[in-house]
């Protein structure tokens, strides 16, 4: 877990579940002054005898809000490029020639975008993920299923990847 509202309720934030043994986690705080807090989870898992980095996040709702996020996550990025990655997360970019996603292709590669948003009509892109390098990726598609449209306004995104 890394999360980044702590409420009476519970806490709220991002997760990663995974089977693979988890060798490192770092917990980035992406908070933008005056905004709710939001933060990215970025963890090296070991997975057959290989390291893969994981890191999830969710962006805010505004535009300088999200660049000042993407700046600080590229930044964190780029001190460690050695290992395969996965960024995934709700990047909340309503604009598919938006400079965020610009900027992250330009750094990630550019990836396949299905709609996962609103969950009962997708059209929107909302949600992402990346793979570096590219050709670990081996598909990207949504999960639909009458559950996952009750679950949540945004439909799940999947990807399967080779570990190289």
């Amino acid at each position: 877990p890394g999360p980044t509202v702590f409420r009476p309720d519970g806490e709220y934030g991002n997760v990663i579940l995974t089977r693979y043994p988890v060798v490192k986690k770092h917990f980035l705080d992406l908070s933008y002054r005056g905004r709710e807090p939001r933060g990215a989870l970025d963890l090296r898992l070991e997975v057959r005898g290989r390291r893969l980095r994981v890191v999830a996040t969710h962006l805010g709702l505004g535009i300088r809000e999200r660049r000042y996020q993407v700046d600080k996550l590229l930044g964190h990025l780029k001190k460690e490029t050695s290992l395969p990655v996965v960024l995934m997360g709700d990047i909340n970019e309503w604009f598919p020639l938006s400079g965020t996603l610009r900027r992250l292709n330009r750094f990630l590669g550019r990836s396949p975008s299905p709609g996962t948003f609103p969950s009962f009509l997708p059209l929107l892109a909302l949600d992402r993920i990346w793979i570096h390098p590219g050709e670990c990726l081996a598909s990207i598609g949504v999960h639909k299923s009458p559950l996952a449209r009750r679950a949540s306004d945004h439909l799940p995104l999947k990807a399967g990847i080779w570990i190289r």
